[in-house]
């Protein structure tokens, strides 16, 4: 693995805001959608009138959302492919 840190941001529906998942070489992953609602109870009250304005319920799922868990299993995938090139 040739990197410490890496990340990607992408328009989460489950906020309705744009959110940047940050993955370190220890496979350690954070939401900054996840933690400023965990952190931020002005934060959840805005998400909860966000969800009435959409007339939706906007649910974030932390840790489990899937796409951190796809975005996780892409980056392992990317770092096993070139693991595999290396050794070639």
């Amino acid at each position: 693995m040739d990197w410490k840190i890496t990340s990607g941001t992408f328009n989460c529906g489950a906020v309705a805001d744009e959110v940047t998942v940050i993955v370190k070489s220890d496979w350690s992953v954070q939401c900054s959608g996840f933690d400023k609602l965990k952190n931020s109870r002005r934060a959840q009250l805005q998400m909860l009138e966000r969800s009435l304005d959409l007339k939706r319920t906007l649910d974030c799922k932390g840790m489990q959302c899937k796409r951190i868990t796809e975005y996780l299993e892409k980056l392992q995938e990317e770092n096993r492919k070139s693991i595999a090139a290396d050794t070639k």
